[in-house]
């Protein structure tokens, strides 16, 4: 029997990268394999996740904010990102929501929308991990309608006035400051919240099934005072929270494939090594169709990936092209984890395996930050010119 190759090498995947970002690739890898694979299982069982633990040694390695240059950030290149959050979440997508909220919402806004006031005091720690972030935006009745959200802020004197709330806030409960986004006077603007804020509160959510081993929040303002330093000065539209939102799904789409990627190889393990009616179960047809499909269909992501990394190291991607992305390699990677989990049987729903976890975790992955939905009205409004979205009046 021939040596089994790994999915990867049908594609020479390595060759579309150059030695740095391997180095890089190689380095997160590593981290995740060490310090994450043996341990998040009895996170996502206990629905725990060690934020300030992990946040020193993922600061150290240079990973918040890594594409973003200066005030400590590690200014790398688009794709060395994307390959960041590719070995992430081959450990968890919880952990790749971690540290992409932090670095492309939280500290992407202040660093592209921010003031030099807001920089020097926040992106030097958040870049070390010292201070963590998180990003308002979605409501418990403004998702996919951003422009619906309820939270507003209002002028009192050189104060401003924050009241409202957010929900499905990633990292809301552990962050040491958030950014806010909320009608005012002017339009809709963003605030940058110390979360010790009088009248701040953060109220964990709790009875999840997807991203266990992640903290996710509803965020409340009461009459939180902030003062007009507070404003992020550059963006007063939907622009700022979107655009931060295209940085984060671009760590998405290529964060997914590495879910795949690790379904794949545990499928692929299990196949080689279990064994029926006096053969391992990888020597049926049934089973080799089931593999080769699951890895043309990750490859093709990986490459899809690939190409985006470099448009957007060339500033060429586009927010319709993101979409793409994320669109495709969403639905893949939960297509390839459920194919993966039926070829593990009985084995296949228990935590001893990581495939349900990866399941359950991309089917949040498949709605959040844009859902399944509004990617293909994003995608189908490039296409066709016009744009589906309406008001509806009963």
């Amino acid at each position: 029997m021939a040596a089994p190759q790994h999915p990867f090498e049908l594609y020479a995947i390595d060759s579309l990268f150059n030695e740095e970002q391997l180095a890089m690739r190689d380095s997160v890898r590593k981290f995740v394999d060490d310090r994450v694979k043996p341990y998040v299982g009895q996170w996502f069982e206990d629905g725990e996740f060690p934020a300030r633990e992990l946040a020193k040694e993922i600061g150290q390695m240079g990973m918040f904010g890594m594409h973003l240059e200066g005030y400590g950030c590690a200014g790398t290149d688009a794709t060395s990102y994307g390959l960041a959050c590719l070995e992430l979440e081959a450990g968890d997508s919880g952990l790749r929501s971690f540290v992409s909220v932090q670095g492309s919402l939280a500290m992407f806004a202040i660093w592209k929308f921010g003031s030099e006031e807001q920089k020097q005091e926040w992106l030097p720690r958040m870049a070390a991990g010292e201070a963590l972030g998180c990003f308002g935006l979605t409501e418990a009745d403004a998702g996919s309608n951003p422009s619906e959200m309820r939270t507003n802020a209002k002028r009192d004197g050189d104060d401003w006035i924050l009241n409202g709330s957010k929900m499905w806030i990633t990292n809301g409960s552990i962050a040491d400051v958030a950014i806010v986004w909320a009608h005012t006077d002017n339009g809709i603007e963003g605030f940058v919240v110390p979360t010790n804020t009088p009248g701040f509160k953060a109220n964990l959510v709790k009875h999840k099934m997807s991203l266990r081993a992640s903290i996710t929040s509803e965020l409340v303002f009461e009459n939180v005072r902030l003062p007009a330093s507070a404003v992020l000065p550059e963006v007063r539209t939907l622009r700022g929270p979107l655009s931060c939102l295209s940085e984060a799904r671009f760590g998405i789409l290529f964060g997914v494939v590495g879910a795949a990627r690790d379904c794949l190889e545990t499928a692929i393990d299990y196949q080689l090594n279990r064994h029926q009616f006096n053969r391992p179960l990888a020597a049926f047809q049934l089973s080799q169709q089931k593999i080769a499909d699951m890895a043309i269909a990750t490859g093709n992501g990986m490459l899809l990936a690939a190409h985006l990394g470099k448009l957007k190291d060339q500033h060429l991607l586009r927010p319709e092209q993101v979409s793409v992305g994320k669109k495709n390699n969403v639905r893949m990677a939960l297509d390839v984890a459920r194919e993966s989990r039926s070829m593990l049987g009985g084995s296949g729903i228990t935590l001893e395996y990581p495939i349900i976890r990866h399941m359950n975790n991309l089917e949040s992955v498949y709605t959040y930050e844009g859902t399944n939905e509004i990617h293909t009205l994003v995608v189908g409004q490039a296409l066709t010119g016009i744009a589906a979205y309406s008001d509806y009046k009963a």
